[in-house]
């Protein structure tokens, strides 16, 4: 108990304060009890000897803290040295990191400054790669794309050379990170299928490809939802939010049908900071696992990775005493738990709710989302009848950008209602165009 009280402190004197302005004393100090801490995870599911060499570790770091106020670089050297017999251990276990950025649609701005927060984020993203030629990235969302088609297609041609690198990784199933409880199955299914159609012909790619379904920040989840995944070919599905459920289990429909799910453990708008080493040793071991998965980026507001989350995680890669770090993809992750699949829990049943009073706000968007996807379906209904019977056409391609504007609505920030006037106006304009393409059939 006194040994992990001391690593507290000195926890809370690393760990929880600013970095000093870049001190050089408290970077060491940094290493040196981000290492401990690892460590003790370590100690605690393998064998007991272990701990000898940590509570070691542990007397060296704190009776230099008391006699210096610091731990210096020949402090951190000396608990090194100590821990030396656990490097083995300690690297045989891999965090692949993967860059991403949160870019709500219309949450607390209007959609001119979503465009620009979308492309800021990409020109930033586009300029890390060059600097670092490993550095991986990840983003969902068909509708950020469609946003760089439009407005900067020369953009889009950069993005697309790195998509066929394999460096930026498209876990775009759905138009956008969208609601789970209110939109209709037609309108979930016309997700799935506008989705796969529009990033297949726009960045070449392989619609099947297209398997991952990333929703961290979705506020509730239906109990089929999985049979409608499974349904669209989407086989991993990544969450934040909705339930305490373990890290990684099979969540099944009451059908049977189910997908590999991946609950965040931690947080999917964090930088790279070294305490999310420290959950590895139990995640992996919950699983049979010795590799899991750290997703970064800052900001909530486009942003995403940084020049010091990058370097931080190259830094933190070669320390002896902590876990392998490395660029990758989801799909890397996946295919990993793939194998260890016949061992994953299930868990059936919905994942609510969060956020409960949203989903009793702005009724002018839920009454019109109601509504538009209804006349959507009835107008499809009616000009393919007639189409059939009479040989009269029909303009497919005004019901699929009305069917759009509607997808585009459901995102989890406006049909829900946690968006503010600007994000309601936009989509009551939205259902407006989207009603005249429907009557113009």
């Amino acid at each position: 108990m006194k040994k992990l009280n001391q690593l507290e402190q000195l926890m809370s004197c690393y760990l929880e304060q600013p970095e000093a302005g870049g001190n050089l004393h408290h970077a060491w100090g940094n290493r040196a009890v981000l290492q401990l801490m690892y460590a003790a995870r370590l100690a605690q599911l393998h064998d007991v000897s272990i701990r000898t060499l940590v509570d070691t570790g542990i007397d060296q770091a704190w009776q230099s803290f008391q006699e210096n106020g610091a731990l210096t670089r020949a402090d951190c050297q000396l608990i090194e040295q100590t821990l030396a017999p656990l490097a083995g251990l300690a690297k045989s276990y891999t965090l692949i990191c993967v860059g991403h950025a949160h870019i709500d649609m219309n949450w607390m701005w209007s959609y001119d400054e979503t465009v620009s927060i979308t492309l800021d984020t990409f020109r930033t993203v586009l300029t890390l790669m060059d600097a670092y030629p490993d550095f991986t990235f990840a983003q969902s969302q068909a509708s950020v794309y469609e946003i760089v088609a439009r407005h900067d297609p020369d953009m889009l041609e950069q993005i697309k050379k790195r998509v066929h690198e394999g460096r930026w990784e498209v876990t775009a199933s759905t138009w956008v990170e969208a609601d789970r409880n209110m939109p209709s199955a037609e309108s979930m299914a016309r997700h799935f299928l506008y989705t796969r159609q529009y990033l297949a012909d726009l960045l070449g790619i392989d619609p099947t490809t297209l398997d991952i379904d990333y929703e961290p920040d979705t506020f509730g989840h239906h109990v089929n939802v999985p049979e409608v995944l499974s349904d669209a070919g989407v086989r991993y599905y990544y969450h934040c939010r909705g339930a305490d459920n373990p890290y990684l289990y099979r969540w099944q429909a009451p059908s049977g049908r189910s997908v590999i799910t991946c609950r965040e453990p931690l947080w999917y708008n964090w930088g790279m900071d070294g305490r999310c080493a420290m959950v590895v040793p139990e995640l992996c071991a919950s699983v049979g696992m010795k590799t899991a998965l750290r997703v970064f980026g800052v900001g909530d507001h486009g942003g995403g990775p940084t020049r010091r989350d990058i370097e931080r995680m190259m830094q933190m890669n070669t320390w002896p005493i902590f876990p392998c770090y490395r660029f990758g993809t989801y799909h890397d992750f996946f295919h990993e738990v793939e194998k260890v699949a016949d061992q994953l829990p299930v868990v059936q049943g919905e994942l609510n709710f969060i956020f409960e009073g949203c989903y009793t706000s702005q009724s002018h968007i839920k009454k019109e989302n109601r509504q538009t996807e209804q006349a959507l379906f009835g107008a499809e209904t009616t000009v393919a009848l007639i189409h059939q019977s009479g040989g009269i056409p029909y303009d497919a391609s005004a019901l699929r950008s009305a069917w759009k504007k509607v997808l585009f609505n459901q995102f989890h920030d406006i049909l829900p209602g946690s968006g503010k006037v600007d994000t309601r106006e936009h989509a009551m304009a939205q259902y407006q165009e989207a009603l005249a393409l429907i009557n113009t059939q």
